[in-house]
């Protein structure tokens, strides 16, 4: 038979659609089911890397784990990426097909509804219950044309839905009833449930509200979420992992830059109770601290030009031999002599590095994206996977970073290392390296860290976030709408 499904949409973006999508796929794990996420499109500068080397959203990646399953190209079919302001590439079942401006793609959509149904319908055919996540607001008046990714692909997959709204950002009764009220009646009846998500404090205090909600829009408020702090993946707007952190005993800064990605490669550094990691975007919040780090980019070529704008290319030259600084991706070319783009795949020419490193880069028409894995000189295991356009060649012989592979670059002496592999902190024996050499730099003695790898740490604050649900969500009605079919308690 065909997959039960479920389908969380918000009001706006950054209401915790991503988290309570994962939340319920571990639930109904948890009791048996086998459940697979779905997200038709998503748009982020957060993204993963399959086993079979397609790319899709770090968030579906995360719902996948949520599910014990393997992130699937399925699970994803289209992926937004901002190269520019008015701008993105598109990756359609995994793969970069062409960078569209919006209106471009506005015309285009539409013709992807095909590939997007084939992709839910191999799901669906392999699993138990599908749970369908939304883009931003279900209710975008002037993009509902077409929609392919809210109540478009509600409607055309007729699958209940439940309305979340965040009451720690305010104006929960206007998200809510107007999104509602906004809806054509067709539209309306999908609508099963809200979820009103971040109260903070006593959710006794809100029972007023919660019947204000019920009256208005004759719906179920089908549970009232605690505001939570997870050390799990977010989306890439309005997230809090890009505020400045309180200072611990060792101080990480990573430059935010104007298109940084795959910044969910710090949260394994985040969870340690004696790093900070700020996020800076001007050279005077720099300060002095233990080590910098150039995350990967959407576009290399732009953000290296705003690196020189700022200022912050200049003080990391000055700072070259005293202060670490580490590269990772788009970072990592940075921190060559140039990057030329002969073909226009971004900025097009050739622009002059920060020339830490002894190497030069080309940005190439096939983009690599691949799942990797190999040690370090003292034999500690790492993996990750590797999302670039560019191909890297040094000038003279230097110590690669990850020696199994011969990839990457450790320069101690000038105090300088790069990689292209993202989720390079993910397993434990990097992190310890790292903390190792600090540690040892500003002459405290060495710390053995938990041996609890970033995946057993996404695992465990997984489980977490389901038992947050559970006790906060009405299960009897989620059951109804989900189980009836199946003889589970």
């Amino acid at each position: 038979m065909n997959a039960k499904n479920l389908m969380i949409q918000g009001t706006m973006s950054g209401v915790g659609k991503s988290l309570i999508t994962a939340g319920i796929c571990r639930i109904y794990t948890r009791r048996g089911l086998s459940v697979a996420p779905f997200k038709s499109q998503n748009m982020a500068l957060n993204s993963f890397v399959t086993a079979d080397g397609g790319e899709i959203g770090t968030a579906t990646a995360l719902q996948a784990m949520a599910c014990l399953k393997e992130p699937a190209v399925e699970m994803n079919p289209v992926l937004l990426k901002p190269s520019t302001d008015t701008a993105s590439q598109v990756i359609v079942n995994g793969r970069a097909v062409e960078n569209l401006s919006a209106a471009e793609y506005f015309k285009k959509k539409k013709s992807l509804m095909p590939a997007i149904l084939s992709d839910y319908d191999r799901l669906s055919a392999e699993n138990d219950l599908i749970v369908i996540e939304g883009a931003g607001s279900c209710c975008e008046l002037n993009l509902r044309k077409d929609d392919i990714v809210n109540m478009g692909l509600a409607s055309a997959l007729n699958a209940p839905v439940l309305l979340v709204g965040d009451i720690d950002r305010g104006g929960i009764f206007a998200q809510l009833y107007g999104s509602v009220a906004l809806l054509p009646e067709n539209e309306q009846e999908l609508i099963k449930g809200l979820i009103v998500n971040k109260f903070r404090g006593d959710s006794a205090l809100f029972s007023a509200g919660v019947e204000i909600l019920e009256e208005k829009t004759h719906k179920p408020v089908v549970g009232v979420l605690p505001y939570t702090r997870l050390n799990l993946p977010e989306e890439d707007s309005l997230s809090e992992k890009l505020s400045n952190h309180t200072s611990q005993k060792i101080d990480i800064v990573v430059i935010r830059f104007p298109k940084i990605s795959n910044y969910t490669d710090f949260l394994p550094l985040e969870r340690l109770s004696e790093v900070s990691v700020r996020y800076v975007s001007d050279v005077s919040s720099i300060g002095s601290p233990d080590l910098i780090i150039l995350p990967g980019t959407k576009n290399t070529i732009a953000d290296l030009r705003w690196l020189k704008n700022t200022g912050i290319a200049e003080f990391l030259k000055a700072k070259k031999g005293q202060i670490p600084i580490l590269g990772i991706c788009g970072g990592y070319q940075m921190l060559g002599e140039n990057i030329s783009d002969p073909f226009g795949i971004e900025e097009g020419g050739t622009e002059e590095g920060l020339g830490l490193i002894p190497m030069t880069t080309v940005m190439e028409k096939i983009k690599t994206t691949r799942q990797v894995e190999g040690s370090l000189e003292n034999g500690g295991f790492v993996r990750g996977y590797e999302i670039h356009c560019g191909s890297s060649h040094f000038s003279k012989d230097v110590r690669p970073l990850i020696s199994s592979s011969s990839e990457g670059i450790i320069d101690e002496r000038n105090l300088v290392a790069g990689t292209y592999w993202h989720g390079f902190f993910d397993e434990t024996a990097p992190v310890q390296a790292l903390m190792d050499f600090i540690f040892e730099r500003k002459g405290m003695a060495p710390k053995q860290l938990s041996e609890m790898s970033q995946r057993e740490s996404t695992n465990a604050e997984l489980d977490r976030l389901a038992d947050i649900l559970e006790a906060n969500l009405d299960m009897n009605f989620l059951d109804s709408l989900i189980l009836q079919d199946y003889n589970l308690t």
